[in-house]
């Protein structure tokens, strides 16, 4: 398997730069199983597509303020992108510097206090702030909201509303499971009305999720490491669910990495820690009936997992449509229902 096998063409102009006014009035393009052709739809259309008694499963986690500038001793300028809340004052950053700043070294917060080098783990670092309050709560002031690279423009007053979702509960992620931001109360109560009902994980989404994939072989890349919880709660409402014949539909990648990471034995079970669970065709996903789900990068992990669930020739045929159709790209972009396809 090979990384080639998950590229395509996508037009620059259609990476989405910013929200549309309403969350619902994304795009859905609707792939069923089998040969059944597509279905451009738009999501508020989701409750007609589903049935009573079937599972929506959401990643609660919530976007942090994760990205900070200041400089070194030196005059070097500094960007900070937290990676993970350490508890206390530390933190896992990635530094964008001219030179690698060594262990020991501080440097001074534009947004005030200080940020010390405890130490370099691989491409990550271990920070020590040195704010008047707690780092969490500090960040919520002194942070930016850390849009993806894609985006090309600064985050604006409304991306820290719209670059959460509406059952955004946990915080911990640089990157919001974009899949959920298409859902707004209204859809949501409609989606109550028709007999769905919800259920939450919690996959705190790191910094490597926009890492390429740098080898040809698929099978040598390793996966980032990210932390998730997966409740009894949840593993009860599944169980349930199954066992009334409804069907368990994730809403984001996020969601699939974590039941998958979650699953013993054939069956899901509570989980709480660390996955490097990598998905690519071959791998049978077995938690899941169907799959909601934006528009991933080109030969990324993310387009690898959705051709693990729906097979590849038919995902990309389906991104092949979307660009044809010209809908919007990446994480404000549109969205796919998916639902299974070859082994």
């Amino acid at each position: 398997m090979k990384k080639s096998d998950f590229d395509y063409e996508l037009p620059p102009e259609l990476i989405a730069q910013a929200p549309l006014p309403e969350r619902a009035a994304s795009r859905l393009l609707v792939v069923p199983a089998g040969d059944a052709p597509f279905e451009d739809r738009v999501f508020r259309d989701l409750p007609s597509l589903l049935a009573a008694g079937d599972l929506l499963v959401f990643n609660d986690t919530r976007v942090i303020p994760a990205r900070l500038f200041g400089q070194k001793a030196t005059g070097g300028r500094v960007e900070i992108l937290i990676e993970r809340l350490l508890g206390g004052f530390d933190a896992r950053a990635q530094i964008g510097a001219s030179k690698p700043p060594k262990a020991g070294s501080r440097i001074a917060l534009d947004a005030g206090g200080e940020a010390e080098v405890i130490e370099r783990e691989g491409e990550f670092y271990r920070l020590r702030f040195h704010v008047p309050e707690s780092l969490e709560q500090w960040l919520l002031h002194a942070g930016q909201l850390p849009l993806p690279p894609y985006i090309q423009r600064a985050p604006g007053a409304d991306d820290a509303e719209r670059y959460q979702t509406v059952f955004a509960r946990q915080p911990g992620a640089v990157a919001a499971p974009t899949a959920g931001l298409h859902f707004d109360e209204p859809l949501l109560a409609t989606l109550r009305e028709r007999g769905i009902e919800f259920g939450h994980v919690t996959l705190h989404v790191g910094a490597g999720t926009f890492q390429p994939v740098r080898v040809e072989d698929v099978r040598q890349h390793r996966m980032h490491s990210e932390w998730l919880n997966v409740g009894a709660e949840l593993v009860e409402q599944v169980r349930r669910t199954r066992a009334r014949g409804g069907r368990v539909i994730a809403v984001g990648t996020t969601v699939v990495r974590a039941l998958e990471s979650a699953m013993r034995d054939g069956e899901l079970q509570p989980f709480a820690g660390e996955t490097q669970l990598f998905i690519f065709p071959g791998y049978r996903i077995r938690s899941i009936d169907a799959l909601i789900t934006n528009f991933h990068l080109p030969q990324s992990t993310l387009l690898m997992l959705v051709s693990a669930f729906a097979g590849r020739e038919r995902v990309l045929a389906a991104y092949r449509h979307a660009v044809q159709a010209r809908y919007r790209f990446f994480s404000y972009g549109d969205a796919m229902l998916l639902w299974p396809g070859e082994a």
